[in-house]
């Protein structure tokens, strides 16, 4: 199977449009369940990305825990506190907390940092449930892909991104790593088909495959990408495109394009090695500036 390589000029045309006459509600909000007590940084990261990216809010909706110990340091993020298990996780009840606020928001982010205890993992169940129910414009990432590759889950709702790595995607389809390394096109154009969705299969010259067929490769970036928190930074910024009101796929495409390109820029004044994944969140504006926008 042929992929498209992705281009400045292509990805130029998909940004969304600012206009002098507007407010935060003209670029979207953003929903991210994310984050538990043994990863908080990871709701930090996927919650502040989508902002930088030009969103208009970003609510986080995460354990009593994380709000207590994030909220005091960043003002820019709304917080939605959700019950918590063994003050560890997001608890299975919290779903009725949650429901209400997917169907106000832009779009869900959901999967950073979650853990995937029983408690959160019938929490995330239910979740995506609803999401495909509804066909909610989503970014699906990290522990929710996991949690779902140990279900029952066999469709997810078309208007939804999933970003796996060739970890997360060999639990989702049950064919090992090393295959799906061989044939990184050909696997992330089954799993669209499967789960009915856009894929995103990160690593080297990330791939993604939207719903209607197109397989798109990316060629920006490098190793600097390689570092914990990288994911969370894309799930961010792609999430932060579609609230803008970016379509899904597109929003796949520039976001991923973007992303590589902030690695690019970070490594060149702090070396591939260096580049943490709060630097590439400060890149965004160049990366921006870069592609012309």
């Amino acid at each position: 199977m042929d992929a498209t390589e992705l281009t400045k000029d292509f990805v130029k045309a998909l940004f969304p449009q600012r206009i002098e006459d507007s407010n935060k509600g003209t670029y979207g909000k953003v929903l991210n369940i994310a984050g538990s007590i043994y990863y908080q940084g990871a709701a930090y990261l996927s919650s502040l990305a989508p902002l930088k990216t030009g969103a208009g809010l970003v609510t986080l909706a995460t354990t009593k825990q994380v709000v207590n110990n994030l909220a005091s340091n960043t003002p820019w993020i709304t917080f939605l506190p959700l019950d918590t298990y063994n003050e560890e996780c997001i608890a299975q009840n919290a779903f009725e907390q949650v429901k209400d606020y997917i169907d106000s928001y832009s779009v869900v982010s959901i999967g950073p940092g979650l853990s995937t205890g029983s408690e959160v993992s019938g929490f995330v169940k239910e979740v995506i449930q609803y999401l495909t129910q509804t066909n909610k414009k989503s970014v699906i990432d990290a522990d929710a892909l996991n949690i779902i590759a140990a279900s029952q889950i066999d469709r997810l709702p078309k208007n939804s991104i999933i970003t796996p790595h060739p970890m997360e995607l060999s639990r989702l389809i049950k064919v090992p790593v090393e295959e799906i390394q061989r044939d990184r096109i050909n696997y992330t154009a089954e799993t669209a088909q499967k789960f009915g969705c856009n894929v995103v299969l990160k690593g080297n010259k990330t791939v993604i495959c939207t719903t209607d067929g197109p397989v798109y490769i990316n060629t920006r970036g490098n190793s600097s990408l390689a570092k914990a928190g990288s994911g969370d930074v894309l799930t961010g910024i792609i999430s932060g495109l579609i609230a803008q009101g970016t379509e899904v796929k597109e929003a796949a495409l520039l976001g991923v394009y973007l992303h590589g390109l902030c690695g690019e820029i970070a490594s060149k004044t702090l070396t591939q090695y260096c580049v943490l994944a709060t630097d590439q969140i400060d890149c965004i504006p160049e990366a921006v500036k870069q592609i012309g926008k």
